[in-house]
């Protein structure tokens, strides 16, 4: 239960998202297929193997930049499947950093041709400016990035 003043002290805040997981085939998982994931989503996101999960042909965990924030792959005999665009979004601070982002996603589409990439787009909203691309790679849902340029 721990301590009540302590409970009674921290002020409550609305529920965050913290992570995204996906069913793959076991075959995604072993050793190279990992390999590749970690060396992917590590050029392009800067995320990381948490080594003492993984499981080969089992378990994949990517920790990106925080220890409560990671994707999770898990092998099951029936994966998961999407159309081409379903995914999930992560945003950057800067738009400068949205492009960095895509440049490196674009480098490494230069020497891997897995790479599914959608090039920056601009959505326009009252007040906003929405920049965003996607990119897959061996999963079934790609990753949206955003940069939320508002309009003052």
């Amino acid at each position: 239960m721990g301590d009540l003043r302590t409970q009674a002290a921290t002020p409550a805040r609305p529920p965050r998202f913290n992570h995204v997981a996906m069913s793959v085939p076991s075959t995604l998982l072993d050793a190279d297929g990992c390999a590749a994931i970690c060396a992917f989503y590590g050029e392009v996101f800067g995320w990381e193997e948490l080594p003492t999960m993984t499981e080969h042909g089992a378990r994949l965990v990517l920790m990106a930049h925080r220890y409560d924030q990671f994707v999770f792959l898990i092998a099951q005999n029936e994966p998961m499947h999407c159309p081409r665009l379903d995914h999930w979004g992560q945003a950057v601070s800067t738009l400068d950093e949205l492009h960095r982002l895509y440049d490196r996603a674009r480098a490494y589409r230069a020497r891997d041709d897995r790479v599914d990439l959608v090039a920056p787009q601009v959505e326009e909203h009252p007040g906003l400016r929405l920049h965003s691309f996607y990119v897959g790679y061996l999963l079934p849902m790609m990753v949206e990035t955003q940069f939320f340029e508002w309009q003052v």
